[in-house]
């Protein structure tokens, strides 16, 4: 065997070693089957037949989980499906300690969503989803914390409820709409109610300013220059008859 045929091997079998991993890649390497260490991202080097490496993605993974029929603490069925967003942040555990990560997660995200959504009533699932929201993802991440994933964020996405239901919702919107709008009718009424009586305390006691309302009625009703006739009586003629029919009153009762 010649010594160039020799030179030959070895450099193709140092060539053969050469690897590339890509910014966003790490290797994870293993050497007759243990684990001996991360390789990237750039050009390193395994050693031919006794290392072998399996290749991970670093960057963000977006999962969309498909729609789930589940039942609220009400007993109301409702589907619902979320946006996953996910990423590995320790690449040896992701691929020793759990034989498929990616199924992994999608399948602990599903069964997480369906149990806290049986944990709330509708109402809640409707106007507290932000709060849902950061359960869901502190669950999740709490479990994928041991595989090196790291769960970055949770949002639930849409929330289908039953026609019944949606009618149903709709009545109440419509009779809670209705309720606001009679308190504050009752309210204005009230207020005004008030500000009448005061009023009238006012003009009582100065009879020149219950001449003046009278005036200025008698030019608002002069604006639409309509037809209508309109008599003052002087406040002392209602107070002489009010005089009168007392003393013939009285007068009966004596009699």
């Amino acid at each position: 065997m010649s010594p160039l045929f020799i030179v030959l091997f070895i450099v193709l079998f140092l060539l053969s070693g050469l690897r590339i991993a890509q910014e966003y890649e790490r290797a994870i390497v293993f050497r007759l089957g243990r684990f001996v260490g991360t390789r990237g991202p750039g050009l390193y080097w395994i050693i031919p037949i006794i290392e072998r490496q399996q290749t991970i993605d670093i960057r963000t993974k977006t999962v969309d989980l498909e729609q789930q029929e589940t039942i609220t603490k009400d007993s109301v069925t409702i589907k619902v499906n979320a946006v996953l967003w996910f990423r590995v942040v320790n690449p040896a555990d992701a691929i020793i300690k759990v034989a498929n990560f990616n199924q992994a997660v999608y399948q602990l995200a599903v069964t997480a969503l369906r149990n806290i959504i049986g944990q709330h009533q509708l109402d809640e699932v409707l106007r507290e989803r932000a709060q849902i929201n950061t359960a869901l993802l502190q669950i999740v991440d709490a479990a994928t914390e041991s595989w090196g994933v790291k769960i970055e964020l949770v949002e639930i996405k849409d929330v289908e409820i039953p026609e019944s239901m949606q009618r149903a919702m709709a009545r109440e919107a419509e009779a809670i709409r209705e309720k606001r709008a009679r308190i504050i009718k009752a309210e204005a009424e009230l207020e005004a109610s008030i500000k009448l009586t005061q009023g009238a305390k006012q003009m009582e006691e100065s009879p020149i300013a219950l001449e003046l309302r009278r005036m200025q009625m008698l030019s608002e009703i002069g604006i639409d220059n309509n037809t209508t006739t309109i008599m003052l009586i002087p406040s002392e003629f209602t107070k002489a008859a009010n005089s009168f029919t007392q003393m013939v009153e009285q007068g009966n009762k004596q009699a």
